[in-house]
């Protein structure tokens, strides 16, 4: 029999640094933010309005300390399920955007992720919908920290504003530089975004559940081993989809599309880690020995050299 996922030493490889801010966090952050005010922006009735919640909650990042408190909080929670290598993303373009003077705030990070038994690695992320030029500064702050624990180069942001293609020439210099590359897709938008990330040469899809619509996608995913980061409780939380009921996971994993779990945004969404190994096997009827195969694609689909242990 398989050891239970409890046991194993765990990789996370789709998280989100701003969206780890708890509750009782975001108040000690700003005094003006009750508990109870940030467990309400924490409810979402659709994507922009998460999208809304998780700007709100970075305004309240306004020092590169502030970084680090998060850091810290977030690093101790998975320590305590046994996560061993996590590859976290900051939101880059953000940062930049804010006119944060980024090299402090990194700088704070880094000393955090050299506190914690945990393996950090950290993932720059791009707002889409900003567009390419945008996109390219975040590319610059990632490359000039190779070999300081930046491990990729992601897309992220609102789906349905902004189609990757612009990108293509940011993601071959990515490539150039040094960076593996991630893009959320096929999460609000349809099967053509992830295969249009994929031409783009992303090595994991960000969600990607939208790939369950089309059988030659989900072989192509499946041949080329490009692994799916599914976070089960995210996509119920934005309506990516209707209820767990309708939640295509299953049948990307009987389809042999390597998947990976993850939390995406865990304080907004109201998961762990754990958390979401305990619906797939509730909901989805994942056995032990299916969900240890899971945890292991965390190591090896992972953007650093991460071992168990």
């Amino acid at each position: 029999m398989a050891p239970s996922y409890r046991e194993l030493p765990k990789a996370e490889l789709h998280l989100h640094l701003e969206g780890s801010i708890e509750p009782e966090t975001l108040h000690e952050l700003d005094a003006s933010v009750s508990v109870e005010d940030a467990r309400a922006r924490y409810q979402y009735a659709d994507f922009p309005a998460f999208i809304q919640s998780y700007l709100w909650a970075i305004r309240r990042l306004k020092a590169p300390a502030d970084y680090a408190l998060v850091a810290r909080r977030l690093f101790g929670r998975l320590d305590l399920q046994n996560v061993r290598y996590a590859e976290v993303t900051l939101s880059a373009g953000v940062i930049l955007w804010r006119g944060q003077e980024f090299g402090p705030v990194f700088d704070a990070l880094e000393a955090e992720a050299g506190r914690t038994p945990v393996e950090v690695r950290w993932i720059f992320d791009a707002v889409r919908q900003w567009g390419a030029g945008e996109a390219r500064k975040v590319l610059r702050v990632a490359a000039e920290r190779l070999g300081r624990g930046v491990a990729g180069f992601g897309i992220g942001g609102d789906e349905r504003l902004g189609p990757v293609g612009p990108f293509a020439e940011v993601f071959a210099e990515a490539r150039e530089a040094g960076l593996h590359l991630t893009v959320h897709a096929g999460e609000t938008v349809g099967p053509e975004s992830v295969r249009e990330a994929v031409r783009l040469g992303a090595e994991r899809i960000g969600h990607g559940i939208r790939a369950a619509d089309d059988p030659a996608l989900l072989a192509s995913l499946r041949d080329r081993e490009i692994p799916l980061e599914i976070c089960l409780s995210s996509n119920v939380a934005t309506g990516a989809v209707a209820s767990l009921a309708e939640h295509p996971m299953r049948r990307i994993y009987d389809a042999g599309v390597p998947i990976v779990l993850g939390t995406d945004d865990p304080a907004m969404f109201h998961t762990t880690l754990e958390r979401e190994y305990e619906l797939a096997a509730r909901e989805f009827g994942f056995t032990d020995e299916e969900l240890s195969g899971i945890v292991a694609n965390g190591f090896r689909y992972a953007f650093a050299a991460a071992t168990p242990g």
